[in-house]
């Protein structure tokens, strides 16, 4: 874990954009070693396919060989968005909080998973009775909010986690993506927005329209952490924080559908090795997830057809993960098993 400590109360987005220089890279030798077992296990070469891509990539950021899965754990981070009043989500922003505590009493389609996987969950309140404001007026949030979110978000990267999946919940949280990624990445808006919650027809026109004002207000606010500021939420910012805490620890990150993986890619854009400790679990439905995806060359693990957000096909991958560090560990060598290898 970095030693880096940042104060909340004080910290500036200069100081966010300083730790792009910090960033290391993976453990090569734990990258070596995960490939040399590779080629002795009772297999044919690559029969695996991403199982064996997966378990060279959780021990080079894991830092060790063999990689672990004996600690996973997944953080969902819920914000408001001042957007969420112009009519852009088919639920009211209340359900935010309501849902907030359906997590915490267990209720929830992420809680399921987390037993099912044995992972830990935190669910991480951003200031839900202060939203960030309407993005069409002005900027959804200063600077130093921005900061000061992004900070929370790191301070849930704690020491001996073997993976930590992303998650966020926020009632207008995908017209804010939207909006983020159009400015982010180009292209129309009716290319970056979707359904959400179920929004149709004259909905999906005003969620439609929002972003694109959003977008021409804000398009030319600065670098990719300004324009997180202006049409980002405080979940968004915590989840680049998370991501870029997670970074300098060397902890594997496995990001979620659209909503997270904008926030993420806020990193991407101002350096397209920052996402290198992270994999993205599955492919939303959101149409403009499969865009994302192209852009900062992402290949999800499945595609189910999911669209839920708060963390569930991230925490999903934590089933494919465990089974690639098994089989990889557990499995027998061909001198182990007295199997004659390849000729």
């Amino acid at each position: 874990m970095s030693e880096k400590h940042l104060d909340p109360n004080t910290v500036s987005l200069d100081e966010m954009r300083a730790l792009f220089r910090e960033l290391p890279g993976p453990d090569l030798e734990a990258g070596t070693q995960a490939a040399a077992r590779e080629t002795q296990l009772t297999k044919p070469r690559g029969a695996l396919g991403r199982l064996e891509e997966l378990a060279a990539w959780l021990a080079t950021w894991q830092g060790r060989h063999p990689p672990q899965m004996q600690h996973p754990r997944t953080a969902v981070f819920a914000g408001n968005h001042g957007v969420a009043a112009l009519g852009v989500s088919a639920y009211p922003s209340e359900v935010t909080a309501q849902m907030v505590q359906n997590f915490i009493a267990g209720g929830a389609a992420v809680n399921q998973l987390c037993r099912a996987f044995d992972a830990d969950l935190r669910v991480y309140e951003m200031a839900l009775e202060q939203p960030t404001a309407d993005f069409t007026q002005g900027p959804a949030m200063t600077g130093e909010e921005c900061a000061r979110a992004m900070a929370y978000g790191m301070m849930a990267v704690e020491p001996n986690l073997d993976v930590l999946c992303l998650g966020e919940m926020g009632i207008g949280n995908t017209t804010s993506a939207a909006a983020l990624a159009c400015a982010l990445f180009g292209g129309e808006p009716e290319e970056w927005v979707g359904r959400g919650t179920g929004v149709a027809g004259a909905a999906l026109e005003t969620k439609t329209r929002v972003v694109r004002e959003g977008v021409e207000r804000h398009r030319g606010s600065g670098d990719p952490l300004d324009l997180l500021a202006a049409l980002g939420g405080l979940e968004l910012a915590a989840i680049a924080g998370a991501v870029l805490a997670a970074r300098l620890a060397r902890t594997p990150v496995v990001l979620d559908g659209f909503a997270c993986t904008v926030a993420a890619s806020v990193l991407w854009k101002i350096d397209p090795k920052a996402l290198e400790h992270c994999i993205v679990g599955h492919r939303s439905v959101e149409p403009g997830h499969t865009r994302l995806l192209e852009a900062i060359g992402k290949e999800p693990l499945f595609d189910f057809g999911m669209r839920l957000g708060e963390g569930s096909g991230a925490t999903l991958a934590i089933g494919v993960l465990k089974a690639a560090v098994e089989c990889h560990g557990g499995m027998a060598t061909f001198a182990d098993a007295g199997v004659s290898g390849p000729a």
